[in-house]
C-alpha cells in the first residue's frame, strides 16, 4: 500500500510514527491495501506499531482527503502517532503482534507443514543468480470494497500490485491486505509477460497472510517452490525480494535482523511474533519472501515502521506464524485464527504488590479482567495470579523464556496453540497454588476490525437505516461524526456473549413516515418495543414478528423514535425507489433468526472505559491483553 501510489499505511496511530503495509497502488492504504484507518485507536505511548506496505493502489482525491481528514480528527490519538504500513501494493486501500529454513514447504504424513533444512540451499555470493528467485511472482489485484456508510452498495473499484511466492502443491503465499476485498487476482512470473488468474483459498486477517491457488498448469511449468528456514538470530543477514513500486522487474534489498519479538500486526490489529529488519521494504514488497544467506525463506515482508525518530525499520512475518496458518488451514479446511486467553493482565514487578497477593516468588502476572465470551471466564477470577502456562514459568513482567538466553512476551506461548486447544495454567488464588485448564479460542470483538463476507449487514425500516458498528464504518464516517460516547463503547466495551453487536441508526432516508427524524445519524439503538437488541439479525426478527400498532425504537440518551407499523411498511417501496436501493435488507438477514442462549446481562449497559479492547489502547505498559 502506498502513500498516494504506495501509501498503504495501516494507521495504528501513536505520534508521528507510522506503521504501513504497502502494496503498490494509487490509493492511500493503512495496511497494504486499504488505509483501514485507525483500527486500533489509542496507541501505546512507548510501543511502536507497524504499518503495512506491500501493494500500491490508485485512489481519487476525494477519498484521499477523506482519509487524511479522518486521521487528523481521530480522537484519542496522541501527537506521537505510530503507523504500521504494508509493503507492497498498487491501488487503493486501508489498514493495525514468530521457525525456519530452505525455500519450500514440506509436509509430514500428518499433513503438518514442516521446515526442510537440507534442500535448495544457495551458495553465498551467487544469490542474485539463484534459480529460487523465479518462485517470487507479482500479484495484480482488483479490489471492490463495500461502502459502510451506504451498506447496500460498493465503492468504486481500484487496483493494486504486490508480491507472492510459490510454496508447492499449486499454491502461493502473499499478504492478506494484498488481496483484501478482491474481485480479481492475477499473478505473473519473473521474465514472463503472461498473467494468470489466481483464486484466494484462505485469508488470515490477524496474521496478514493469504493462500492463493493457480489452476492453469502452464503457470507451474519449470517452477521450484520455496522452502522455509529456521528463525534467524540477531544480526543475521536478510534479503527481501519482491516487486516494489518503481519497476516491473524483481527487486532485491539487503539488511540484517535487528530484533525478534512479539509485534503489533497493523492489518489484523493483533500481536504475534515478528522479525524486525533494516532492509528496505517499499510499496509492492508486501507478500514477498525474505531470505537468509543460504537462500532459505525466513519469512514474509508485510509492514514498515515510519517515524521522524526512526529509519529503516521493516517487519517480516516469521515462518512459525506462516506454518501455523498453513497447518490451521490443512486441519480445518479453512482458516480459524490464532486463539487468545481473553484476560487483561497486570505486571507484578512491585514487591509489596506480590506480598499482598501472597506470591512468594518473583514471578506471575495478575488477572485484572476476564472477557465474558472466553472459556477463561469459567475458570479464572479477578485477583488470580498466573504463574505458569503449560508448565512454562511466567515472569513478573509478563515474559517467558525464549530460545537460549532471551525472553519474550507471554502472548507468544498462546499464539503457538490452535483454536480449541487446551492449556494448563498454574495460578495462585488467595495464597494457594492450583492448576486449571482453559480452552483457547479466537477472540470475540464487540466491534470487529474486519467484516466477514466483505459486505456489512443492514435493514431499512421506514427510511431508518440500521447497521452494526464496525471499525471500517468508523473509518469511513470519521470519528468525530460517530460521537465520543459511541466511540468509547467501540474502543473499551467487551462483548458479553457471542454474536453481540452494537446496532446503530446510520442515517435516515427522508420520507413522510419519518418526519422529524431526518437529522438523526450514528445513534445506538438499545431497545425495540421494550426488548433489548442483541444484534442486527435480532432487530430484524423483532420487527418482522411485531404485531403492535407502533414501532418504538429507544436510542442512547433516552431518545425515542416512533412510527406506525403499517405506514412504515407501506413506505418501504417508495423509499427504495427514491434512493435507488435494491433491497430493504442485506441477504444475510433473510435467513431465519436463531436465538442465542438468554443472558440476563444483555439489558445491562457497559460502563464506559471498563477495559481496552487491545494492547494498542493501553497507555500503561503494566497492563496487557493476552
Amino acid at each position: 500500500m502506498a502513500i498516494s501510489a504506495a501509501n498503504c499505511c495501516f494507521s495504528v496511530l501513536t505520534s508521528s510514527v507510522k506503521f504501513r503495509c504497502y502494496s503498490s497502488s494509487q490509493r492511500h492504504l493503512l495496511t497494504s491495501h486499504r488505509a483501514i484507518g485507525s483500527l486500533a485507536s489509542n496507541p501505546i505511548n512507548d510501543k511502536r506499531r507497524p504499518s503495512k506496505r506491500g501493494s500500491s493502489a490508485s485512489i481519487n482525491k476525494a477519498n484521499r482527503d477523506k482519509q487524511v481528514a479522518f486521521q487528523n480528527k481521530s480522537p484519542g490519538k496522541s501527537k506521537d502517532e505510530r503507523f504500521y504500513s504494508y509493503g507492497d501494493r498498487k491501488g487503493t486501500g486501508k489498514a493495525q503482534s514468530m521457525a525456519y529454513k530452505s525455500f519450500g514447504m514440506q509436509r509430514k504424513d500428518k499433513k503438518e507443514f514442516q521446515l526442510d533444512l537440507q534442500e535448495h540451499k544457495a551458495e553465498p555470493g551467487n544469490f542474485q543468480e539463484s534459480a529460487f528467485l523465479n518462485a517470487v511472482v507479482k500479484v495484480y489485484c482488483t479490489h471492490t470494497a463495500p461502502d459502510y456508510s451506504l451498506p447496500w452498495q460498493k465503492q468504486r473499484q481500484y487496483t493494486s500490485t504486490g508480491s507472492a511466492f510459490m510454496i508447492g502443491n499449486g499454491k502461493l503465499l502473499t499478504n492478506a491486505h494484498c488481496v483484501e476485498y478482491d474481485t480479481q487476482v492475477k499473478v505473473k512470473r519473473r521474465g514472463d509477460d503472461r498473467k494468470y488468474v489466481a483464486k484466494v483459498l484462505a485469508r488470515g486477517v490477524d496474521c496478514d497472510i493469504a493462500l492463493l491457488s493457480v489452476e492453469n498448469e502452464e503457470f507451474w511449468e519449470g517452477s521450484e517452490p520455496l522452502q522455509f528456514g529456521h528463525l534467524p538470530r540477531l544480526q543475521d543477514a536478510v534479503t527481501v525480494v519482491g516487486y516494489p513500486l518503481g519497476g516491473d522487474t524483481i527487486s532485491v534489498t539487503k539488511g540484517v535482523v535487528s530484533r525478534i519479538e512479539v509485534t503489533s500486526y497493523a492489518h489484523g490489529s493483533s500481536d504475534l511474533l515478528g522479525i524486525q529488519i533494516d532492509a528496505a521494504i517499499n510499496p509492492g514488497n508486501s507478500g514477498g519472501p525474505a531470505f537468509n544467506d543460504l537462500g532459505e525463506c525466513i519469512g514474509v515482508a508485510f509492514q514498515v515502521y515510519r517515524s521522524e525518530e526512526a529509519e529503516n525499520i521493516g517487519y517480516v512475518i516469521p515462518t512459525t506464524v506462516v506454518s501455523h496458518f498453513l497447518n490451521d488451514y490443512e486441519r480445518n479446511g479453512k482458516y480459524t485464527g490464532f486463539p487468545c486467553l481473553g484476560v487483561l493482565l497486570q505486571k507484578l514487578e512491585n514487591p509489596a504488590l506480590r506480598a499482598c497477593l501472597k506470591v512468594q516468588s518473583n514471578e506471575g502476572v495478575l488477572v485484572r479482567r476476564v472477557e465474558p465470551t472466553s472459556d477463561a471466564n469459567n475458570v479464572l477470577k479477578e485477583g488470580d495470579v498466573i504463574v505458569s502456562f503449560d508448565d512454562v514459568h511466567v515472569g513478573c513482567e509478563g515474559t517467558v523464556p525464549f530460545r537460549s538466553n532471551e525472553r519474550i512476551a507471554f502472548r507468544y506461548l498462546i499464539s503457538q496453540k490452535f483454536a480449541g486447544d487446551v492449556a494448563e495454567l498454574g495460578i495462585i488464588r488467595a495464597g494457594s497454588f492450583m492448576k486449571v485448564k482453559v480452552v483457547l479460542n479466537p477472540r470475540v470483538h464487540l466491534v470487529p476490525y474486519h467484516v466477514d463476507g466483505g459486505q456489512p449487514s443492514y435493514i431499512i425500516i421506514g427510511g431508518l437505516v440500521f447497521t452494526p458498528l464496525s471499525e471500517p464504518l468508523i473509518d469511513e464516517e470519521c470519528e468525530d461524526s460517530i460521537g465520543l460516547k459511541l466511540l468509547a463503547k467501540a474502543r473499551y466495551s467487551l462483548a458479553k456473549f457471542k454474536g453481540e453487536q452494537i446496532v446503530i441508526l446510520s442515517q435516515v432516508l427522508a420520507n413522510e413516515v419519518n418526519i422529524g427524524y431526518e437529522d438523526m445519524s450514528n445513534q445506538q439503538v438499545l431497545k425495540f418495543n421494550g426488548t433489548p437488541i442483541k444484534n442486527i439479525h435480532h432487530l430484524a426478527h423483532l420487527v418482522d414478528s411485531c404485531k403492535d400498532r407502533y414501532l418504538v425504537f429507544e436510542f442512547e440518551d433516552n431518545f425515542f423514535a416512533v412510527m406506525e407499523r403499517e405506514a412504515a411498511s407501506a413506505s418501504s417501496s417508495y423509499v427504495l425507489g427514491d434512493y435507488g436501493i435494491p433491497s430493504e435488507r442485506s441477504p444475510d438477514l433473510l435467513e431465519p433468526y436463531v436465538d442465542s442462549p438468554s443472558d440476563e446481562r444483555v439489558a445491562e449497559q457497559d460502563p464506559l472505559g471498563d477495559s481496552p479492547v487491545s494492547n494498542l489502547e493501553i497507555g500503561f505498559e503494566g497492563l496487557l491483553w493476552t
